[in-house]
């Protein structure tokens, strides 16, 4: 049987992080996870032993680093097949590969002007045309795949996938922010907000008291 590790930072602040630890626990993946820290500069400390571009996250197969959350992401499909963490529709997960991607490379506006922080309420903080038009896309992705592809579940593919990991910290910034959404966009952020992973992140999030100055323009 295989031994994986998985090095995090801050889960109130590390939406990197956050990706692979929900796909996993989600998946009920059994892991040991390895609980780093953001230095004030947005470092992480003590990631060197486990990572050769010293970023978190990165799981340990057996020893082996896998980074990226992109990477984790297909490493763990393909580990574990009757996960089914892409879907079985060659379209779909098509799709569902395409907007992960696009997770991951874009979004630039939100990113900065939102940052992942699960303890703090900001209502309407960061909020610009360029913001607004990131959300968009995002409610556009949202609303056309679980049109598509969502039946038979509240998730984006029906069934959850690496795509809803992918965009549940997308979920929570629009909590933390209060951003008004579409309904059908809505139904679907709170049913990410619902999954068990989701809540169990959150809610050791919520404990930590580490303050991390790079991660806390509004403070």
């Amino acid at each position: 049987m295989k031994q994986f590790k998985l090095a995090v930072a801050n889960k109130n602040y590390s939406s990197w992080s956050m990706r692979p630890w929900v796909l996993l626990t989600q998946a009920g993946i059994a892991f040991e996870e390895i609980q780093l820290k953001f230095t004030d500069e947005g470092k992480v400390e003590g990631i060197e032993p486990y990572s050769p571009t010293r970023q978190v996250p990165v799981l340990i197969v057996d020893g082996e680093p896998v980074w990226d959350s992109l990477a984790i992401g297909e490493a763990v499909a393909e580990l574990f097949p009757q996960k089914n963490l892409w879907p079985a529709d060659q379209r779909a997960r098509q799709i569902a590969r395409s907007i992960c991607a696009e997770m991951h490379t874009g979004f630039r506006n939100l990113r900065g002007a939102m940052p992942m922080n699960l303890r703090a309420s900001l209502p309407g903080r960061g909020m610009s045309p360029a913001v607004q038009q990131d959300i968009d896309r995002i409610v556009e992705i949202w609303e056309s795949c679980r049109a598509r592809f969502g039946q038979g579940g509240e998730l984006l593919f029906g069934q959850f996938t690496v795509a809803d990991a992918f965009y549940a910290p997308v979920a929570t910034r629009f909590l933390t922010y209060a951003v008004v959404l579409p309904p059908a966009a809505q139904r679907y952020a709170d049913a990410l907000l619902g999954l068990s992973a989701v809540r169990e992140w959150m809610a050791q999030a919520r404990r930590e008291t580490e303050f991390v100055r790079a991660d806390e323009p509004y403070a």
